[in-house]
C-alpha cells in the first residue's frame, strides 16, 4: 500500500512537471513575521517605553546596584562624548538589571557657572555687562532648565534607561534642595577648619573674569610667547664677593612674561648651581652673572664673552640689585629657590610673587607682608603701577591686557631703559581656560580656599580600596590629589551658590564661621538661594552684629563649580562600604569630578571614598584621529547618526543600536574615532546579528522540544559547547566591563559559528528533511531549547535593547514583559558545555579537514567546473597507521560528512581502495592533522543527478526526486 502510494505521489509530481517553483513550495524555509529590514517607528520607538522608563520603574526588589551619574553642562545639545559616555553607564546598568539587581540610577545636571552664563547670554545676544546680575542670574536659571529638557530627549533617543519624567528621579544642581546640601558639606569643612582666605596668586582668566582651579585648565603646547633677556644692575656694595672686581655687574635674566616685571620683588638663583662672571667681547658694558651651566646655550644672545671668575650659587643669595621700575630709592635682594634650574633660561628667576606659584612659595619663608601686584580683574594694568613706573610710562600701560598691548608696552619700555638684550619667539606649553579657550595668567587676588594638606593622605588611603578601570588611570588620580596643598574653590560670577561669607565694609576682614554659616544657612532655607542676592545684609547677620548692619556687606564669590558637583555623593544613601557601586566618566574628570567629590566626602569625614570603581573612557575624535570642532567641519552629532539628517543618502538614520554597537565596540579607555565609514561598517555588523537571529526565528518556531542529548550529532554538540563559552566569556567580560570583546565574541559566534558554519551545512537539512526527521529536530531543539537565540539575546541585551526587545516579542508575542525580566543572567551554567565537551575535540579536526575540502572546492568553482558545492564528491583518504586520526572520521555517518562539507557525497577511503576510474576533473590535497599525520582530500564531479526539490546531486536517473526527497513527500505532502 505504501509503495503504491509513493508512485501515485511521483505520478502526482511528475503531472505538475516536477518544476523547482513548484517543488520549492514543499521545503520547510523559514517563516517569520520578524522583518527583515527594521522600521526604527516600531523596532525602536515602538519598544523604547518597554526597556527604557518602564523597565526601571518595575526592576526587581532586591540587591541594588547604584551607578552614580556625572552631571554634564545644561548648555547645549549633546556631542559625541556625551552619548559614549551615557551609553557606556546604560551598558552596565542593564547588565544588572539583567543579572537581577535593582539598579538606581539618577541622570544629573550641572547648572551653574560660566558654561550657563554664556549660553544664556549668548541666546540673548548680548555682553555680561549689558545685564544686572539679577537679570543674568534670571536667563541663566531659565537657559538650564531649557537646555535640561532638550538633553533629556536626545538621551531617550540614544536608549538610556532612567525615569526621565519624574524630577525625583533626576537631580540639577540648581534645585533648593541640593544647593542646601552643598552648602550644609561646606559648613562641615569650615567647621574643621579647612576653609580659608587668603590674598595669592592664582589661575586667574582674563576671558572668564573668575579665578580657575587647576581642574579648569587646558595646557596647549604651541603657545606662542615673546620672551626677553633683561638685567639688573648689582649694587656691589651689597657683596664683597661681586665688589673687589671694582666695575659694574648685572643680573642677566630671562622671562616668558614681560608684563610681570612690573612686579618683580626679587631674583632667585639656586645655592647649588655654580654662577659665571663674563665679559662681552663684541661690546662694552658691564660684567654679566650667568650660570656655568647655560654658557653654551646663551651664545646666540650674548656672543662671545671672556670668563672673568665663577663662584657658587650661595654666594650670590643676599645679593642687592635695583629694581628695573621703581620711582623709589630702594633695592631688592637675590634669594635662592629651588625651582631654578639649569635647563632653560640663564640660571636666574625673575620673581613677581603676585604672578607666579613658585616664587610666592620661595617668598613665603622670608616673611612676606605684601606684593606688588598692578592687573585688574579685567587682565589689564590698573592704575597701580603709576607708582612703580612712573606717570609718563603709566600711559602707556594703564588699561592695557598684559597678555597683549601690556606686554608689548612693557618691552618698549625696556628698550628706553637699555634693559632689553634680545627678544626671543618662543612656541611652549602654556594653560588655557577650558571653557572660553583663551589664555590665562596667575596673578593675586583674594579668594577662598581649600586646605588639602589636611585631606590628601587620607584622601589617597580611601582610594586603596577603590577598583579603577584601567588600572592605570589610578596614578594620575592619586599624582593630581598629592601635587595639589590647596583648592581655589571661590568664582567671580553672578550665577552659581555664593560663598556664605560677611565682609566687613571699612577693612574687608571676612566672618565665615560656625555662628554665622549656620544662621545664613537657616534664612536660606526658608527664602531659597536668590534672598543672598536680593535680601537685605541684616536678614544674614547673627543677633551679635546686628548692631553694626551698615558696616556689613554680603560677600559676592561664587563656589567652583566642581564644589558643586563634587557634593553630588550626597544624594546617594549611605551603605555599609561606598555610596556608588560604579561612577564612569571621561579621563579629564581625574582633574575634576572624581576629585572633587573625593575631596568634598573626606573633608566632612565621611569613613570611605564615595565610589567602588571608577571608569574612565578616551576622548571622541573624527576619523582622521583629530578632535572634532565647527571650524573643521568634522563633527558628527549622535543625534543625527540616530535619526539621521535632512539629507539621508549622506546622513542615514541608523537607529540608536547601531551608535550603541559602536561604542560597545571600540576601545573605550583610550581616545577613539567615528566617522560615516566606522558607522557604515558597524550598521553592517548589526544587520549581520539581526539577520541571524531572523534565521533562528524563523526556524524555530514549529517543533516541540525534545531530548538534545540523546538526538544530537557533533555538530550540534560543538554549538552547544560555543554557546555555553559564549555565555561564560560574555558574562566575565561584563562583570571586567570589557565591552569590545563581549561584541566581538558575539559577531564571531553569529557570523561564524552560527552563519558559516551551523546554520550553514544544517540549512539542506532544515529545508528539505521531513518535519519528524531526527537530525532536523535535534538541530531545531538545539537552536530553540539549548538556549542557542536564547543566549545570543541575553549577551547582546546590555548594549542592544532595542533589537533584542523586538526578538523577545518576536518569539513570545503574547508576552507583556522584557528580555531583562524574562532572561534572567546569573552565574553561567556550563554543565552542557562540560557534557558535550569530548565531542568538541574531534569536530575541531574535522574542522580542519573542512577547510581543506572547501579550498579545493573553491579551486573547482575559479575554474567553473562547479557553480555549486553540491555539485562535487569527496574522497578522505585515510592513512592506515593512524588509529586516532580514523576514529574521529570513520565513527561519523556519511550523512554527517555530507552535511559538514556541503557536498552531495563523502567518501572515507584509505589509499589502496580506490578503483581505476578516472573522473572528467579531480582537485587534491591534504591536511596535517597535529602530530597524527596528515588525510588526503579529493574531489571530483559528483555521479548522481540534481535533485529538482534540495538540488543535492543525489538523484537516481530512474527517479523524478532523490530518495530523502521522495520520502518526506509521501510523509508530509500527501501521503497515503
Amino acid at each position: 500500500m505504501q509503495c503504491r502510494g509513493r508512485i501515485r505521489l511521483c505520478a502526482f509530481w511528475a503531472r505538475s512537471q516536477s518544476t523547482s517553483t513548484t517543488l520549492s513550495r514543499t521545503l520547510f524555509l523559514p517563516k517569520t513575521n520578524f522583518p527583515l529590514w527594521p522600521d526604527r517607528q516600531k523596532s525602536e520607538i515602538g519598544v523604547r517605553l518597554k526597556v527604557c522608563e518602564e523597565l526601571y520603574r518595575i526592576q526587581r526588589d532586591s540587591e541594588p546596584f547604584v551607578l552614580h551619574d556625572g552631571p554634564p553642562y545644561a548648555n547645549g545639545s549633546l556631542h559625541m562624548g556625551h552619548a559614549m559616555n551615557k551609553i557606556l553607564k546604560d551598558i552596565i546598568c542593564r547588565f544588572n538589571v539583567i543579572c537581577g539587581k535593582r539598579v538606581n540610577y539618577t541622570p544629573g545636571w550641572d547648572c551653574h557657572g560660566l558654561p550657563i552664563e554664556n549660553k544664556a547670554l549668548k541666546d540673548l545676544g548680548v555682553d555680561s555687562t549689558a545685564l544686572l546680575p539679577t537679570a543674568l542670574r534670571l536667563a541663566a536659571r531659565e537657559t538650564a532648565l531649557r537646555e535640561i529638557v532638550v538633553q533629556k530627549h536626545e538621551f531617550q533617543q540614544f536608549g538610556i534607561m532612567a525615569d526621565w519624567h519624574d524630577d525625583a528621579s533626576t537631580y540639577r544642581t540648581l534645585d533648593h534642595d541640593y544647593e542646601m546640601r552643598q552648602l550644609e558639606i561646606f559648613q562641615s569643612m569650615v567647621e574643621k577648619g579647612l576653609i580659608y582666605r587668603k590674598y595669592r596668586p592664582v589661575h586667574y582668566s582674563p576671558s572668564s573674569h573668575s579665578a580657575l582651579a587647576e581642574a579648569e585648565l587646558v595646557y596647549k603646547e604651541d603657545h606662542v610667547s615673546h620672551s626677553v633677556y633683561v638685567t639688573f644692575d648689582v649694587n656691589l656694595k651689597s657683596n664683597p664677593d661681586l665688589q673687589q672686581f671694582g666695575v659694574p655687574m648685572q643680573l642677566l635674566v630671562w622671562t616668558t612674561t614681560p608684563w610681570t616685571l612690573t612686579a618683580n620683588m626679587g631674583i632667585a638663583v639656586n645655592d647649588d648651581l655654580t654662577y659665571l662672571i663674563v665679559k662681552r667681547l663684541e661690546r662694552d658694558g658691564p660684567l654679566l652673572v650667568i650660570a656655568k651651566s647655560r654658557l653654551e646655550a646663551l651664545a646666540d644672545i650674548l656672543g662671545p664673552v671672556n670668563v672673568v671668575s665663577e663662584l657658587d650659587g650661595r654666594k650670590l643669595v643676599g645679593t642687592c640689585y635695583v629694581p628695573m621700575f621703581t620711582q623709589k630709592d630702594e633695592t631688592f635682594q637675590v634669594i635662592h629657590a629651588p625651582h631654578v634650574t639649569s635647563e632653560s633660561g640663564t640660571g636666574l628667576v625673575h620673581c613677581a610673587p603676585a604672578h607666579g606659584a613658585e616664587d610666592y612659595n620661595a617668598f613665603r619663608p622670608l616673611s612676606l607682608d605684601s606684593m606688588l601686584c598692578h592687573v585688574n580683574h579685567l587682565g589689564q594694568f590698573s592704575d597701580d603701577v603709576r607708582a612703580v613706573v612712573g606717570e609718563t610710562a603709566a600711559v602707556s600701560l594703564i588699561g592695557q591686557p598684559v597678555l597683549e598691548g601690556g606686554s608689548r608696552a612693557v618691552v618698549e619700555l625696556l628698550k628706553v631703559k637699555g634693559a632689553l638684550v634680545k627678544i626671543k619667539r618662543i612656541k611652549h606649553k602654556y594653560p588655557y581656560d577650558w571653557r572660553t579657550n583663551e589664555p590665562i595668567i596667575v596673578t593675586a587676588t583674594s579668594q577662598w580656599f581649600a586646605n588639602l594638606n589636611e585631606l590628601k593622605d587620607t584622601a589617597i588611603e580611601r582610594l586603596s580600596t577603590v577598583r579603577f578601570v584601567p588600572e592605570i588611570s589610578r596614578n594620575r588620580l592619586e599624582s593630581f590629589v598629592r601635587s595639589r596643598s590647596e583648592w581655589c574653590i571661590s568664582r567671580q560670577r553672578v550665577w552659581g551658590v555664593p560663598i556664605p561669607a560677611l565682609h566687613h565694609v571699612s577693612t574687608d576682614h571676612t566672618v565665615l564661621n560656625t555662628e554665622t554659616i549656620t544662621h545664613i544657612i537657616s534664612v536660606l532655607r526658608k527664602k531659597g538661594l536668590e534672598h543672598w542676592w536680593d535680601g537685605p545684609v541684616e536678614d544674614f547677620l547673627p543677633p551679635h552684629l546686628l548692631p553694626e548692619k551698615e558696616s556689613w556687606r554680603k560677600g559676592t564669590d561664587t563656589m567652583d563649580v566642581w564644589f558643586d558637583s563634587g557634593s553630588s555623593w550626597s544624594l546617594l544613601p549611605p551603605r555599609s562600604k561606598y555610596r556608588a557601586d560604579v561612577c564612569v566618566e571621561g579621563s579629564d574628570q581625574h582633574r575634576g569630578w572624581f576629585q572633587s567629590q573625593l575631596l568634598t566626602c573626606v573633608g566632612v569625614g565621611e569613613p570611605s571614598a564615595p565610589y567602588g570603581c571608577l571608569l574612565t573612557h578616551g576622548m571622541v575624535l573624527d576619523e582622521a584621529g583629530k578632535k572634532m570642532s565647527k571650524s573643521l567641519g568634522n563633527v558628527i552629532s549622535p543625534v543625527t547618526v540616530v535619526v539621521g539628517g535632512e539629507n539621508k543618502k549622506k546622513d542615514p538614520a541608523y537607529g540608536a543600536d547601531v551608535l550603541r554597537l559602536w561604542v560597545a565596540s571600540v576601545e573605550y579607555t583610550r581616545d577613539v574615532s567615528v566617522g560615516p565609514k566606522v558607522l557604515a561598517q558597524t550598521a553592517e555588523s548589526l544587520r549581520k546579528l539581526r539577520n541571524s537571529a531572523r534565521f533562528l526565528l524563523g526556524t524555530v518556531g514549529e517543533f516541540p522540544s525534545i531530548e538534545v542529548d540523546r538526538t544530537t550529532d557533533m555538530a550540534d554538540k560543538y554549538v552547544l559547547h560555543q554557546t555555553a563559552t559564549l555565555e561564560k566569556m560574555a558574562y566575565e567580560d561584563y562583570q571586567s566591563f570589557n565591552f569590545p570583546r563581549v561584541v566581538n565574541s558575539l559577531v564571531n559566534f553569529a557570523n561564524i559559528t552560527l552563519s558559516s558554519l551551523y546554520l550553514d551545512i544544517n540549512k539542506d537539512s532544515l529545508y528539505a528533511n521531513a518535519l519528524d526527521h531526527p537530525g532536523r529536530q535535534a538541530t531545531v531543539a538545539v537552536m530553540r531549547y539549548a538556549s542557542v537565540l536564547k543566549t545570543m539575546i541575553k549577551v547582546a541585551a546590555p548594549i542592544l535593547p532595542h533589537l533584542t526587545q523586538e526578538i523577545y516579542q518576536s518569539m513570545y508575542p503574547a508576552s507583556d514583559s522584557s528580555v531583562f525580566l524574562d532572561f534572567p543572567w546569573s552565574s553561567p551554567d556550563m554543565r552542557v558545555a562540560e557534557m558535550v565537551a569530548d565531542a568538541t575535540v574531534h569536530f575541531d579536526e574535522l574542522l580542519r579537514i573542512r577547510s581543506g575540502v572547501l579550498a579545493l572546492l573553491e579551486k573547482a568553482r575559479r575554474n567553473k567546473e562547479i557553480k555549486s558545492s553540491l555539485e562535487a564528491e569527496v574522497d578522505v583518504i585515510l592513512p592506515g597507521d593512524v588509529q586516532g586520526l580514523s576514529a574521529s572520521l570513520t565513527t561519523q555517518r556519511k550523512e554527517f560528512l555530507q552535511k559538514l562539507f556541503i557536498v552531495s557525497n563523502v567518501l572515507v577511503t584509505d589509499e589502496g581502495s580506490f578503483g581505476t576510474e578516472s573522473p572528467a576533473w579531480l582537485y587534491s590535497g591534504s591536511v596535517d592533522i597535529d602530530i597524527k599525520g596528515y588525510v588526503g582530500l579529493r574531489v571530483r564531479p559528483s555521479s548522481r543527478l540534481k535533485c529538482p526539490r534540495c538540488w543535492t546531486y543525489t538523484r537516481e536517473e530512474a527517479r523524478d526526486v532523490c530518495e530523502r526527497c521522495e520520502e518526506t513527500l509521501h510523509r508530509d505532502h500527501g501521503g497515503v
